[in-house]
Formats: C-alpha cells, sequence, structure tokens
C-alpha cells in the first residue's frame, strides 16, 4: 500500500469558535431539566427532593460555565486552584472534628436550599442556547481556514471569498491557555505564520487541537521533505 503524497493528502479544516461554544453543559443540563420538569410530578414542591437535586445541579453547572467564560486558568493557575480547594476541604473536615456541634447547623442550611423552576424556564433557556448556537454553526460555515499541501485557504463571507498564503516554510504554534476549556473540548490557540506574511493568523478556541497539529505537522513535514527534492 503506498503512502498518501502532499498532492493527495485531505485539505485540513480549521474553525475558530466563539467562547459561548463551551456553554454546551449548560445546553445538555437544560435539556434534562427541562425534560424531567415536563414529565414529573410536583416538581415545585421543596419535599421533592429529586426535583431538588436536578435544579440544583443545574445551578452548579451554569455557575462553573460562567466562571470557565469569565476567567482563564492556566496550568499554574489551575494548580493553584486545586492546592486552595484541599485546603479548604482540609480546614472544614478539621473544623467538623473539632467542633461537631456545628455540623448540624450547616446541614441544616444545605437541606433548606431547594432551588425550583418550572418547565417553562427551561425549555425558554434550552429554546435560546439551542438557537445561538444553531446560528454559531452557520456562521462558522462561511469564515474558516483551510490547509492544504500547497497553500493556506480562508474561506470567509456569504460570498465565499477567498484568501491564499503560501503553505511551505509555514510555521505552527500551539497554546493551551486554559485548563478547563482544554477539558471541555481539548481546545486551544493556533498560531499560524505564513512564510512572507508580516502578520501572524491567530485562531482562538480550536476543537481538538492536539490532533489538528499532529495533522498539520505530518502535512507540513511531507511537504518539506518534498521541498528538498
Amino acid at each position: 500500500m503506498s503512502e498518501a503524497t502532499p498532492e493527495t493528502q485531505s485539505p485540513i479544516i480549521l474553525v475558530s469558535y466563539p467562547k459561548i461554544v463551551f456553554l454546551y453543559p449548560t445546553l445538555l443540563m437544560s435539556l434534562v431539566a427541562a425534560l424531567y420538569t415536563t414529565f414529573g410530578e410536583n416538581v415545585l414542591d421543596p419535599a421533592n427532593e429529586t426535583a431538588s437535586l436536578i435544579n440544583g445541579v443545574f445551578v452548579g453547572v451554569l455557575g462553573l460555565n460562567l466562571i470557565v467564560l469569565a476567567f482563564d486558568f492556566p496550568r499554574t493557575t489551575s494548580l493553584t486552584l486545586f492546592f486552595l480547594l484541599a485546603a479548604i476541604v482540609m480546614g472544614l473536615i478539621l473544623m467538623f472534628t473539632l467542633k461537631p456541634d456545628w455540623l448540624p447547623v450547616i446541614r441544616d442550611i444545605v437541606f433548606r436550599y431547594h432551588p425550583a423552576a418550572n418547565a417553562t424556564f427551561y425549555w425558554s433557556l434550552f429554546g435560546m442556547l439551542a438557537l445561538i448556537y444553531g446560528f454559531m454553526f452557520a456562521q462558522v460555515k462561511f469564515d474558516y481556514w483551510e490547509v492544504r499541501p500547497n497553500e493556506l485557504l480562508h474561506h470567509h463571507g456569504a460570498l465565499s471569498n477567498l484568501e491564499r498564503f503560501s503553505a511551505p516554510n509555514m510555521r505552527i504554534d500551539k497554546e493551551v491557555n486554559d485548563l478547563f476549556e482544554y477539558l471541555l473540548l481539548q481546545s486551544g490557540r493556533l498560531i499560524i505564520h505564513p512564510d512572507k506574511e508580516p502578520r501572524a493568523i491567530i485562531l482562538d478556541n480550536v476543537p481538538f487541537i492536539s490532533r489538528k497539529e499532529a495533522e498539520l505537522t505530518r502535512m507540513l513535514g511531507a511537504l518539506q521533505v518534498q521541498v528538498r527534492k
């Protein structure tokens, strides 16, 4: 079986997504909550522990998603955050060990927390996010990059405007600036340096960035070998 030459390699598609793409856990959780509040019973009753659990999980997922959108968590910051949370947990364990009478008070406060929302709220939120995601995926169909063995193409605009850059001697840099964004979509930043171009091309929030980088490295490496011939 013959190896693929640079001319026969499939083009690599690169898409830079807006940060709202990381809200997909909230989208999925709102759908789960919408289905439960639609078909469940007594979903607004504080005594319904299942409803309170689902509502609480939704609030937690939404809060964590907003934190991911609001802040960047590089590896050093994430490590510091991990040790901070570990110190807080150890402090709480030590406090409840030394002051066991405080545990029932804290437990009563936690168990009095009963978030509630009806099906209309969850369906409205799910519909709004689904509509935004639909427009987002439609938009990126008109703005994406295509890497071929001999050229870099930028497709953009409703009329399929096209920019061409030379691929030989092109350099690719990968950056993972946020650990949580990488965990959600394995995304990161690609910095493309076309040959003889004064400005670099920066693509943020590229999903599965490690796989894309490996594909680009193989393609550009094969191209460099062919150029030397």
